[in-house]
C-alpha cells in the first residue's frame, strides 16, 4: 500500500505561493479513507481539518511566514492534542480528551501544520508491536500479516502509506526509529530535551523519552525538527572529515537477519565507494549495561503508575503490559537501583565512545518485520530470539540522551531495512547533514525505495 509521496516542504511551498490550503488535508483524508481500514494506522481522524486549513489561509493572507503551511501531520496516540481522544492505546483512557496541546503540537500548529489524525501506538508506548485491546492491530503497509513494530507503529505507517508526509512520535527506547526502519521511512530521535515533551502523560521512565519527527526523507525530518527544536543548535561539522564507526550489532552478542546484514553491508560499500572512511568499532559495554539490564526501569514505572488499577481490573490491560506490571511489582529496591546503575553505565560508555568517533552506524533493528501476533520474531538468523532481541540496538541512545536516526538502506527481500546513525551530544545538525548526504548516496546506489525519491 505504499504510494508516491509529496514532500512536506513542497506542499508548504505551494500553499505559501497561493495553492489552496485545504487541498493537502483533503488529499490526506481521501488517502485515509482508501487505506486506513486495512492498515489501522489512525485511531482517530480530526473532524476540524477544514477549519485548521482555513486558519492557515487566513494567516498567510496576513503575511505570516509558515514553514509548514497546510502540511498534514499525524500525532502519536500518547501526545496531547487539545480536544482529541488521546488514549495511549489503553482502555483506561478511552474517554480521555486532552485538555490542551503538548508544546510540540502547538509549535506545529504555529508553523502552519494541519493535524489530521491520531496515530495508533502500543499501550502506554511500552511494547514492540502496535496492537492494543482498545484500537486493535496496526498492519505493515507491505504485508498486512506483519507488524510495523512499536510503539510508534501508527504514525510510521501513516507516513509510509502516503496518508501524511510528517508524523510526530515519541521515542523512549527506539519507538520512533524501529517502526520507521521496518516500513522504509526516516525516524529521528533528537537529544534529550531538545524538543519539549509536555504537557502530557507521565512517562514510565522519566528522562529518556523524546518527541521524534518521522518523514519520508531527511530534509523533511530536518524541517520538522527546526520547527520543534528549542533554540539554536550547534552547526554541522565538516562531513568530509567525520570519524565514522560501524558497530554491526552495537557491541552485543546477537545475530543479524541475513537480509539486514546484506543491506547494511551494501550501504557501507556505497559510503566507502564515495570516499567516506568507515572503521568497524563498537562500544565496550560493562556487565549489565545492556537493554535487558535497563528493562526493570520500565516495569517499575508501569507498576508505579498502573499497578493498583491492574490488580483491581486486569481485564482492562493488554496482557503483555500486565506481565510487565507484575514484573515491576516483584522488583526490590536493589533491583531498581541495579537497573539505574546499568542506565548510567550505558550513558557513560556510549558518550565516551562518541568522543573518539563522530558518528556510529548500526542496523536499526536486527530483524525484518515479523507476524503481528508475536511480540518479536521467533527466530533471527535461524537462532531462537528473545522478545526484545529485535530492539537491542536503539535504547542506548535514550539512556545516553544522544541523537540518533534511521534511514532506509535497502530491501533485499522486499521488506525495508534501516541504517541507524548516532552522534554525540548537541550534534543534531551534523547528524542530519550526514544522513542527508548518505541518503543521496543510497539513492544513487539504488538502495532507497523509489517512492521516496524527490
Amino acid at each position: 500500500m505504499n504510494a508516491p509521496h509529496t514532500a512536506a516542504r513542497a506542499i508548504a511551498a505551494a500553499v505559501r505561493e497561493g495553492a489552496d490550503p485545504h487541498a493537502p488535508a483533503a488529499a490526506a483524508l481521501a488517502r485515509v479513507a482508501q487505506v486506513n481500514p486495512g492498515l489501522n494506522a489512525l485511531c482517530h481522524v480530526m473532524p476540524d481539518t477544514r477549519a485548521q486549513a482555513a486558519t492557515v489561509g487566513a494567516r498567510l493572507a496576513k503575511g505570516e511566514a509558515l514553514p509548514l503551511a497546510g502540511v498534514p501531520v499525524v500525532i502519536k496516540d500518547n501526545i496531547w492534542v487539545q480536544g482529541a481522544p488521546v488514549t495511549q492505546g489503553s482502555r483506561l483512557y478511552a474517554d480521555f480528551r486532552a485538555p490542551r496541546d503538548a508544546l510540540a503540537v502547538a509549535r506545529l500548529r504555529q508553523a502552519g501544520a494541519v493535524i489530521i489524525g491520531i496515530g495508533a501506538c502500543s499501550e502506554f508506548a511500552c511494547k514492540g508491536v502496535t496492537s492494543t485491546p482498545l484500537h486493535g492491530v496496526t498492519c505493515h503497509p507491505a504485508d498486512p500479516s506483519l507488524t510495523p513494530g512499536g510503539s510508534s507503529g501508527g504514525p510510521a505507517v501513516a507516513v509510509a502509506s502516503g496518508i501524511a508526509p510528517l508524523a510526530l512520535g515519541t521515542d523512549a527506547g527506539g519507538s520512533s526509529r524501529r517502526p520507521p526502519a521496518h516500513v522504509g521511512i526516516v525516524g529521528f530521535k533528537p537529544g534529550q530535551d531538545v524538543i519539549p515533551s509536555g504537557p502530557g502523560f507521565a512517562d514510565p521512565v522519566p528522562g529518556i523519552s523524546v518527541m521524534a519527527p518521522m518523514a519520508t526523507d531527511v530534509a523533511d525530518a530536518a524541517l520538522m525538527f527546526r520547527v520543534l527544536a528549542n533554540g539554536p543548535q550547534h552547526p554541522a561539522r565538516a562531513l568530509a572529515t567525520l570519524r565514522i564507526s560501524f558497530a554491526p550489532t552495537m557491541g552485543l552478542p546477537l545475530p543479524l537477519d541475513p537480509a539486514v546484514q546484506s543491506a547494511t553491508d551494501a550501504a557501507l560499500d556505497a559510503l566507502r565507494a564515495t570516499g567516506f572512511q568507515v572503521t568497524q568499532a563498537s562500544p565496550d559495554w560493562p556487565p549489565g549495561a545492556d537493554p535487558a539490564g535497563v528493562m526493570p526501569l520500565q516495569w517499575a514505572g508501569l507498576a508505579h503508575l498502573f499497578g493498583t488499577r491492574w490488580q483491581a481490573e486486569p481485564g482492562l490491560f493488554d496482557p503483555d503490559i500486565g506481565a510487565q506490571i507484575e514484573a515491576g511489582l516483584r522488583l526490590t529496591g536493589t533491583d531498581t537501583a541495579r537497573a539505574l546503575q546499568a542506565s548510567a553505565a550505558m550513558c557513560t560508555t556510549l558518550r565516551g565512545f562518541l568522543r573518539d568517533h563522530d558518528l556510529i552506524l548500526s542496523p536499526t533493528s536486527s530483524a525484518l518485520a515479523w507476524p503481528h501476533h508475536l511480540p518479536g520474531p521467533a527466530l533471527i538468523a535461524g537462532q531462537p530470539a528473545a522478545p526484545r532481541d529485535h530492539a537491542a540496538f536503539t535504547p542506548q541512545f535514550n539512556h545516553a540522551g544522544l541523537p540518533a536516526l534511521t534511514i532506509p538502506c535497502g530491501a533485499p527481500t522486499g521488506l525495508p531495512v534501516g541504517l541507524q546513525i548516532g552522534a554525540g551530544p548537541g550534534q543534531e545538525a551534523t547528524l542530519l547533514a550526514a544522513a542527508e548526504m548518505f541518503e543521496e548516496i543510497f539513492h544513487q546506489a539504488g538502495l532507497w525505495p523509489a517512492q521516496h525519491r524527490a
